[in-house]
C-alpha cells in the first residue's frame, strides 16, 4: 500500500490558474502620530499604501523584467487563510469564496479573517516564535502558555505594537522585599516567560531585546568587538546594564528566585573590574526619572517613533513573514553592511506603521491588498528567478502549527489544543505536541527542508494513517459514504478539503478511472483513501504558495 500511495504523490502538483486583479477599497483611517523628520507623507488608507508598495517594487524592475500574473481565487484563498488564520479553509469556505462574484471579495475576506479568533491564535504563535528564543529546555515550556495567553490578549484588543513591547519590557519580574519570583500560572496571561526563557540574565535579555525589537545581533560583541559590525564589548554591557536591576538569587535556571533593585543603572563586565553605566545603542545617555526603573527608560527609547530601528525591524519582520524573505535579510541584521533591497519601501512601511499608531493590522491590510502579495507563485518568465525583486510570490514552507492545524482541518480531526495554550500538553504526550516537536520551526521559510523522520511521519505515521483511514477519518468517511455524490464529486470534495481547489480536468479524468477501477485492491472506497493520502502528502499541501 505504501508503494502504491507513493506513486500517487505526484498528482498534487501545483495548479495555479491565473486570474485578473480585483478592485480594492477599505475604510480610510486617520494617521495620528507625527512622522519623524524627513519621512514620507502619511498615507490615510491601506489601499493607497498597497499601490505605493507596488510602485516602489516596480521601480526596481529593469527592462525585460516581467512579473507573474495575479493568483486565481483558489490560490489566493488558500494563501491568505494560511497567513492570517494559520490553517487551510474549510470546504464550505472554499465554495462560498469561489462562487462569490463581488469584485471586493478579497478585501472583505481579509477583514473577516483579521477579526476572527483564528487570527488571534495564529498571530500569537507568530509573535511568540519571534520573541522567545529557541530553547529545548522542558522547564521553559511551563511558561509558554501564559505568554501565549498574554499575546492573544494583545492581539484580540489590537494593542499597538509599541505598547505591547513596552509592557513586555517593563513588567515587574520579582519581589524587591523578599526576593521571591512572581508566580507564572499557565492559565493566566503574563509576559514573564520573556524573562524566564532568558534566565533573567541581563546579557541574555539585552541580546534578545536588541535582536528581536531593533534587528541588531548584539550578542557577538559580548566578549569582544563585533567582527562584522560597529558594536563594541563596552556597548554590549552598557545595553545590558538596563536589565541589571533584575537580580537572580541562587541557581535553578528559569525557576531561580528573582528580585528587583530599583535605581541600579550599572553593571560589572564579567571577568574584569570594569563597571559601565547604562547607555543606549546610539551612544546617548538616558534622562533618568526619579520613580522609573531602568527598563522604563529603555522601553521609552526602544519604542520611540524617533528610533528608526524599532519601526523598521517590525515592518521588515512582517514583510518577511508574508513574502518569505525580508527587505533586509537576514531580518535580524539591520546594519550598514547589510542594506535593504528596497530602502525607500522599508522606510515607507516603517513610517506608515508609526503614523498609524503601530497598528499592525493596517500594515497587514496594505500588504495583502498589494499586487505583490496577490501574484501567483508559478514562474512564468526567466526574470522572476531573483527573489528580492518580488516579481512572484515565493513558495514557503508551513510552520509546524500551520501544517498540523491544516491537517486537522482537512481530515476532520478535533483540535482543541490549537485554541487553548494552557492545554499544550506540558508533560503529556498529545498528537499536536508530538507533531510540533518533530517539525521544528525554521528561520527561512523559502528554504524549508523536510527531514527523513518528518517525511516518514507524514507518509505513514499514526496521525496520517488515522486521517486517511476509512474507519477513523471524519472527512474521508463522510465523503466515501455519501449516497448523493458520484465518484467525480467525491474526488472534488477531497480536493477542496485538502488543496482548497477543484481538480484540473486531467487530474479528475485520471483519478476517476483509478477510483472506479478500485485501484490495486479492486475496492473503490480504498482507492478513494489512496487519493486522499496522496493529496495530503503532495508538495501543494505542505507548502504555502
Amino acid at each position: 500500500m505504501k508503494c502504491r500511495r507513493l506513486c500517487l504523490v505526484g498528482l498534487g502538483a501545483f495548479p495555479l490558474l491565473f486570474a485578473l486583479s480585483h478592485l480594492r477599497a477599505d475604510p480610510p483611517t486617520t494617521p495620528t502620530k507625527k512622522l519623524p523628520a524627513g519621512a514620507p507623507k502619511a498615507i490615510s488608507d491601506s489601499d493607497a499604501l498597497a499601490a505605493r508598495i507596488d510602485q516602489l517594487l516596480a521601480e526596481r524592475w529593469t527592462k525585460g523584467v516581467k512579473p507573474a500574473p495575479l493568483a486565481d481565487d483558489a490560490e489566493f484563498l488558500r494563501r491568505v487563510y494560511l497567513d492570517l488564520a494559520g490553517r487551510i479553509p474549510r470546504v464550505s469556505e472554499v465554495r462560498d469564496f469561489l462562487d462569490d462574484t463581488d469584485s471586493n471579495k478579497r478585501q472583505r475576506l481579509v477583514e473577516r479573517l483579521l477579526k476572527s479568533p483564528q487570527f488571534v491564535v495564529h498571530f500569537s504563535n507568530f509573535w511568540r516564535a519571534q520573541i522567545l528564543p529557541q530553547n529545548n529546555n522542558q522547564q521553559v515550556e511551563f511558561f509558554i502558555p501564559s505568554f501565549e495567553l498574554w499575546l492573544r490578549k494583545q492581539i484580540r484588543e489590537n494593542v499597538p505594537y509599541d505598547r505591547m513591547v513596552r509592557e513586555l519590557l517593563t513588567v515587574p519580574v520579582g519581589s524587591a522585599d523578599r526576593g521571591r519570583p512572581l508566580p507564572v500560572n499557565p492559565n493566566g496571561a503574563s509576559p514573564l516567560a520573556f524573562y524566564q526563557v532568558n534566565e533573567q540574565k541581563p546579557e541574555n535579555l539585552a541580546a534578545t531585546t536588541s535582536r528581536v525589537f531593533l534587528g541588531v545581533k548584539l550578542e557577538c560583541a559580548q566578549c569582544h568587538k563585533h567582527p562584522f559590525a560597529k558594536w563594541t564589548k563596552n556597548q554590549f554591557w552598557e545595553f545590558a546594564a538596563f536589565f541589571s536591576e533584575i537580580q537572580t538569587r541562587g541557581r535553578g535556571g528559569p525557576f531561580a528566585p528573582v528580585s528587583e533593585e530599583r535605581g541600579r543603572k550599572e553593571i560589572k563586565i564579567p571577568g574584569t573590574d570594569k563597571v559601565v553605566q547604562a547607555r543606549f545603542l546610539d551612544g546617548s545617555v538616558p534622562e533618568w526619572k526619579e520613580s522609573a526603573t531602568t527598563r522604563t527608560a529603555l522601553a521609552d527609547w526602544v519604542t520611540s517613533p524617533r528610533n528608526p530601528l524599532f519601526a523598521q525591524t517590525a515592518a521588515n519582520r512582517l514583510w518577511a513573514y508574508f513574502f518569505g524573505i525580508g527587505l533586509i535579510e537576514p531580518v535580524d541584521e539591520l546594519t550598514e553592511e547589510n542594506p535593504p533591497s528596497h530602502p525607500e519601501l522599508l522606510k515607507e512601511l516603517a513610517s506608515q506603521l508609526i503614523a498609524h499608531d503601530f497598528d499592525v493590522k493596517f500594515l497587514i491590510r496594505a500588504i495583502t491588498s498589494s499586487q505583490a502579495y496577490q501574484r501567483s507563485s508559478m514562474t512564468t518568465h526567466a526574470s522572476q528567478s531573483e527573489a528580492t525583486l518580488f516579481t512572484r510570490m515565493a513558495v514557503r514552507g508551513l510552520s509546524p502549527e500551520q501544517l498540523f492545524d491544516s491537517l486537522a482541518q482537512a481530515t476532520g480531526y478535533p483540535n482543541p489544543l490549537s485554541a487553548n495554550p494552557a492545554g499544550r500538553g506540558f508533560g503529556v504526550s498529545t498528537p499536536r505536541g508530538d507533531f510540533l516537536a518533530k517539525f521544528a520551526s525554521q528561520d527561512r521559510r523559502t528554504e524549508t527542508q523536510t527531514s527523513i523522520l518528518q517525511a516518514l511521519m507524514l507518509m505513514n505515521g499514526k496521525f496520517i494513517a488515522d486521517a486517511t483511514s476509512l474507519d477513523r477519518s471524519a472527512t474521508l468517511a463522510a465523503v466515501a459514504d455519501a449516497p448523493f455524490m458520484d465518484t467525480a464529486q467525491k474526488i472534488e470534495a477531497l480536493y477542496l478539503a485538502a488543496l482548497a481547489r477543484k481538480p484540473r480536468p486531467e487530474e479528475a479524468s485520471r483519478l476517476l478511472g483509478y477510483v472506479n477501477n478500485g485501484g490495486p485492491r479492486n475496492d473503490p472506497r480504498a482507492a478513494l483513501a489512496d487519493v486522499f493520502w496522496a493529496l495530503l502528502n503532495s508538495p501543494e499541501f505542505i507548502l504555502n504558495h
